[in-house]
């Protein structure tokens, strides 16, 4: 969501660099194409204002400190005041002092209300919490039955729908539910319009003031940028809100509203929608997404959701394995199968630092190497036998083709692929090799990826990947 501030971002700082002190005319300068970068991206012009002032008097004088540069300097300052716009402190969901907690979702239709209400619902099951979803949108056709298919595919229990009840009605009903039959958290998904109008409102107000929700959420779609920002203000006025849920921010969307949205309702940003998958759904950390929007990466992020991958013992295993030399088929299609639920080759390096100034190669990344790409891979190991899978040197002409023939794919697919294995196979050898020896495991510092082949044409990345990628020796 972030690409391109951070990449207009990366430029300003860049103008910085060989300075040895900052002087008003640099800071003025720098603080006019950031202000410039901000608003292009959608940021409210007062919450522009305030932040540029804030940096310019924390910039203008400051001393280096030795081995840090002048870009370096305002990149922190910048960070920091950013980490205040954005609220500083991770705000969890609130927790009633006796169940069920009852969390009211608003927002405008198309938001993604549903669709986030089935995930919170997720959540909070994979938290070991019985959850209840309902549904108030008596408008919208088949609106509903959508939370109840959700519902099911997520494990999550939803209230029955009887045809002809009110919102309200459905509000009472819900309630009396989640109380008698022992939920932890009641889920109300409220209808939503096309805009705002006086039924809406009216409509959620009565709702609210009969379940007295412990949380209630504005869902609001990051595309809609400023609007977004509007909506929020009028919501807040007329039922008020407890906190924010921002969605799509997967997409191309300019990121102001997430810059905007707390300062301007002081109200806190509590859940980020990340995809359209149902366990993509993340809290709002605020150092974090600043410092994916300085292009630092967000590697705290990325080592939650390798672990969250990670099964207990898992690591040991595999080590073993390794420290062998043994790395078979199905080491390979577990490796491709986490690679993908962390995003694919784009989503990792998008939260590696450094990565700011790649946005064309990781935009090439995200084309070549696509979920049909690795679901391809995983078709042609799948349609080996046990003791291929586990012994690639036994794959010779005639499997080739019965394994070809059964996964739809060609002998040069196949041969890719068994290619692709090889390297992998002798790079991870050498990984656990150095680990032995007491060192950081690293990567060679240009690894040719022809062996990668099978995962598509990597020419914009010049055919290596960056030096001291992703370790600096």
């Amino acid at each position: 969501m972030f690409a391109g501030l951070s990449e207009r971002l990366e430029g300003v700082f860049g103008g910085l660099r060989r300075k040895a002190k900052l002087t008003e005319a640099d800071v003025s300068a720098a603080l006019r194409e950031i202000r410039l970068a901000l608003l292009e991206a959608d940021v409210a012009l007062p919450v522009a204002k305030d932040l540029m002032a804030r940096v310019k008097d924390a910039a203008i004088g400051a001393e280096l400190v030795k081995k840090v540069s002048a870009d370096q300097l305002v990149v922190k300052i910048v960070n920091d005041e950013l980490v205040k716009t954005l609220g500083e402190t991770v705000e969890p969901l609130a927790e009633a002092s006796a169940p069920p907690t009852t969390i009211l979702m608003a927002g405008l239709q198309g938001s993604g209300k549903t669709t986030t209400s089935a995930k919170l619902g997720l959540r909070y099951r994979q938290d070991k919490k019985r959850a209840l979803l309902a549904s108030l949108d008596t408008r919208r056709p088949a609106a509903q039955q959508q939370l109840k298919v959700l519902g099911q595919q997520t494990d999550v229990a939803t209230l029955p729908i009887v045809p002809g009840e009110t919102p309200v009605q459905i509000a009472r009903r819900a309630q009396t539910m989640a109380q008698l039959e022992g939920f932890d958290v009641l889920i109300l998904d409220s209808a939503g319009r096309l805009s705002i109008d006086d039924e809406l409102m009216a409509e959620l107000q009565q709702v609210r003031d009969i379940t007295r929700p412990d949380e209630t959420l504005l869902v609001a779609d990051a595309m809609t940028g400023q609007d977004a920002v509007n909506t929020a203000q009028i919501f807040e006025a007329q039922i008020g809100l407890t906190g924010l849920v921002l969605t799509r921010i997967d997409g191309d969307a300019r990121g102001g509203a997430a810059l905007s949205m707390r300062a301007v309702t002081g109200k806190p940003i509590k859940l980020l929608g990340v995809g359209e998958k149902m366990d993509a759904l993340e809290d709002f950390h605020p150092t974090r997404v600043a410092s994916r929007i300085l292009g630092m990466g967000d590697v705290v992020s990325l080592v939650e959701k390798a672990q969250e991958l990670q099964e207990e013992g898992e690591a040991e295993r595999l080590q073993k394995k390794l420290s062998k030399g043994q790395f078979d088929l199905n080491d390979l299609a577990d490796q491709m199968k986490k690679i993908s639920k962390l995003g694919g080759i784009g989503g990792l390096m998008s939260m590696m630092p450094g990565m700011g100034g790649m946005k064309k190669q990781i935009e090439a990344a995200k084309e070549q190497i696509n979920d049909k790409m690795v679901a391809r891979q995983l078709a042609m190991i799948s349609s080996m036998t046990p003791m291929e899978r586990a012994k690639p040197e036994l794959i010779k002409a005639k499997r080739k083709q019965r394994i070809a023939a059964g996964s739809g794919t060609s002998v040069q697919d196949i041969n890719k692929l068994l290619k692709q294995h090889q390297g992998m196979a002798k790079m991870m050898k050498q990984m656990s090799k150095q680990g032995r020896k007491g060192g950081m495991p690293q990567l060679p510092s240009e690894l040719d990826v022809g062996d990668l082949s099978q995962l598509g044409d990597l020419s914009g990345l010049g055919g290596k990947m960056p030096k001291g990628f992703p370790f600096k020796r």
